[in-house]
């Protein structure tokens, strides 16, 4: 048996079938079949039942599973280790974000982890569902992850401090003239919301219902600078964590009444490397939640957007 082995069997169970397995790892599939049948000869057990819907591990596949997943973290660890004691990290970290968390700070501390570890790639996920971050939890695949509550490992936890949310608002709307919005007067308004599963549509239901009538739909996006576009150009409000609002678009941004914020939290194993060095990096940029500033609107961007 060998790492490669595991990590394939445990791929194949993710997806469901060989062919979707290998697309995920970039391995030809004549061999990575090859590998799943050489694996079940050696053990002399079936891992996998073909069903309708595709494999699925028999109840011993399940616990041989549930021991190779152990074996490659193990791996994965000490590889880490022996690459940080030599002072070279390399590889891949992956990275999940939780409502758009660190939009304004990670590119500062990405900047200065790939000046000290030029070899490292890091992808960053921006997972909307609470629901996916668990998935990609369970199967080992993230690094650190960027959320708003943390339930199941708690010791592994680190709060970075809390994000605002601002309304934002079309270019022409006449509750731009105050600096801060109460949630009650846009009772009636049309949204601009985030997919039924995600985050952040739950922060409005939370907010918005609160104080009022659930909110009416005017429609519903999975990107945050979509829905902030869509609101500007006045098809409805929106309601986003403050660093998210693109550039150009401060203005329409306003804080409301009562105030919406969300902790943000750092999670990642204790012994994770080269995650515990993008954490530290993390832990220097400002994690106040402040609002951006709202200059009034400017009479050439409202003459564009009218």
């Amino acid at each position: 048996m060998s790492l490669r082995q595991f990590e394939y069997a445990l791929a194949v169970a993710e997806a469901g079938s060989v062919t979707a397995a290998a697309e995920l790892l970039r391995v030809a599939q004549p061999s990575m079949s090859q590998q799943i049948r050489g694996l079940e000869r050696e053990l002399g057990v079936a891992l996998f039942a073909r069903t309708p819907t595709g494999l699925v591990p028999t109840a011993v596949g399940r616990d041989f599973l549930r021991e190779a997943q152990v074996a490659v973290r193990a791996a994965e660890r000490a590889r880490a280790t022996a690459r940080a004691g030599a002072g070279e990290l390399t590889g891949e970290l992956v990275v999940a974000v939780q409502m758009g968390f660190g939009t304004r700070q990670f590119p500062g501390a990405l900047s200065a982890l790939r000046r000290r570890c030029p070899r490292l790639e890091v992808t960053v996920l921006e997972q909307s569902s609470s629901a996916e971050l668990e998935r990609l939890s369970r199967r080992g695949a993230l690094g650190l992850a960027l959320m708003a509550a943390c339930e199941r490992s708690p010791a592994d936890a680190h709060r970075l401090g809390e994000e605002e949310f601002v309304v934002v608002l079309g270019a022409d709307h006449p509750l731009l003239a105050a600096d801060r919005v109460d949630l009650a007067d846009l009772a009636g308004e049309p949204w601009v919301r985030f997919d039924r599963e995600s985050a952040l549509d739950g922060v409005l239901l939370a907010a918005v219902g609160a104080s009022g009538p659930t909110p009416a739909t005017a429609a519903r996006v999975s990107r945050i600078a979509t829905a902030v576009r869509w609101a500007a150009d006045g098809l409805g409000v929106t309601l986003v964590p403050a660093s998210t609002v693109p550039p150009g678009y401060e203005h329409l941004a306003r804080p409301v009444r009562p105030a919406v914020s969300q902790p943000v939290i750092a999670v990642l194993p204790a012994d994770a490397d080269p995650a515990a060095a993008l954490l530290d990096l993390l832990r220097l940029e400002t994690w106040s939640g402040a609002v951006p500033a709202a200059p009034r609107p400017d009479p050439v961007r409202q003459a564009r957007h009218g």
